[in-house]
């Protein structure tokens, strides 16, 4: 029996940040306030999750927000001291942190190490020093560099954090950001394109006319180049898009930018079109017809969200029925119009197809 997969959420609200980045309003985004940060609070809240754990689940222990390795060193060992006992007990399985690229050096490292950390993940968001400086970020291209180089030499797991759509960041900056994080070999990525979030420099901005978000379609667009780039490079991306919650959706603290509580799929059925595009390029189609044969973990990503990809299909080719057939072969997708076969394309080729 496979194991479930469960994340202990501790979030450490702002207390590591030296600065505001304008895009950043962490109690917002973590949900979290006003709380006293110590051994004790990270004890609560494992054992709270513990209520819903049983044998059948690998555990994570997660230390987000507020740049966790940029916390004073004696309380960084006092909340490690929590997860390192609960992972030598077996409740946990791994540790992990999310972190500023400025607020790594061996010392810190060596104490993580130290306190059973498996996993490190810097918001470089961006490998522009100009789109940094607009941020306000405060720190550098290098630094995300050096960071980065430091925490394999130490043999963490490396994650890396970029947010297309940036003030000052275009579309190729964003792009040259997702080359040269590939170049730094992380073996985990998240994508975020920018939102606008209540109560943050950015809302300044965007009410002055300075900054304009990406629109959804452009957000779809820049993060289905990026997804396909680290994809090609068997660069494992655990998320696109920030996590729909109570506070971060359209109704609540996100007061503009490519906010959508399916995101992902978006990105990932906009892939898949490309590839049925070019398979019914090439081909006349008879009868107005096509039948798809797929196994029914893609079908989702086939088909679109609200059929859309159904609807560009019939359009762009005058097509006036799609069909599918479910088989068994998770990985192989094929197009048929009538009784012929008129292309196929595999699930690990997807990601090469959009990038032609």
């Amino acid at each position: 029996m496979s194991k479930k997969m469960k994340i202990i959420p501790v979030f450490v609200p702002h207390i590591g940040c030296p600065n505001d980045c304008v895009f950043c309003n962490q109690r917002r985004i973590t949900g979290k306030d006003n709380v006293i940060v110590n051994s004790t609070y990270v004890k609560n809240i494992i054992e709270e999750y513990r209520k819903t754990i049983d044998e059948n689940t690998y555990t994570e222990l997660a230390f987000f927000g507020g740049s966790f390795t940029a916390i004073d060193l004696s309380l960084q060992e006092e909340l490690l001291k929590v997860g390192k006992y609960y992972k030598d007990s077996g409740v946990v399985h791994k540790i992990r942190c999310s972190t500023r690229p400025d607020a790594i050096n061996d010392e810190i490292l060596y104490l993580h190490k130290k306190y059973g950390m498996n996993i490190i993940e810097l918001g470089i968001q961006s490998l522009d020093n100009e789109v940094l400086n607009l941020s306000n970020r405060g720190h550098s291209k290098n630094d995300a560099k050096n960071a980065s180089l430091l925490i394999r030499k130490h043999n963490f797991i490396l994650g890396h954090q970029i947010m297309p759509g940036l003030p000052g960041s275009t579309k190729e900056n964003d792009i040259q950001t997702c080359k040269e994080s590939i170049a730094m070999e992380p073996e985990i990525v998240r994508i975020y394109p920018t939102l606008i979030i209540k109560d943050t420099a950015l809302v300044d901005m965007y009410d002055k006319g300075i900054y304009n978000p990406l629109t959804l379609e452009e957000a779809i667009d820049i993060s289905a180049k990026i997804y396909s780039l680290y994809k090609v490079k068997n660069i494992n991306v655990i998320r696109i898009g920030l996590q729909n919650t109570e506070s971060i959706n359209s109704n609540e603290d996100v007061v503009a930018g490519p906010f959508h509580p399916a995101f992902r799929q978006l990105v990932e059925e906009k892939i898949y079109l490309s590839s049925l595009i070019k398979i019914l390029s090439d081909t006349e189609i008879n009868n107005h017809s096509i039948q798809i044969y797929a196994n029914k973990k893609t079908i989702n990503y086939i088909i679109g969200h609200k059929k859309s990809n159904f609807i560009n299909i019939k359009k762009m080719f005058g097509i006036n029925k799609i069909s599918f057939k479910e088989t068994n072969n998770e990985n192989l997708i094929e197009i048929y119009n009538e009784y012929n076969k008129i292309g196929s394309f595999e699930n690990s080729q997807i990601y090469k197809n959009y990038l032609r």
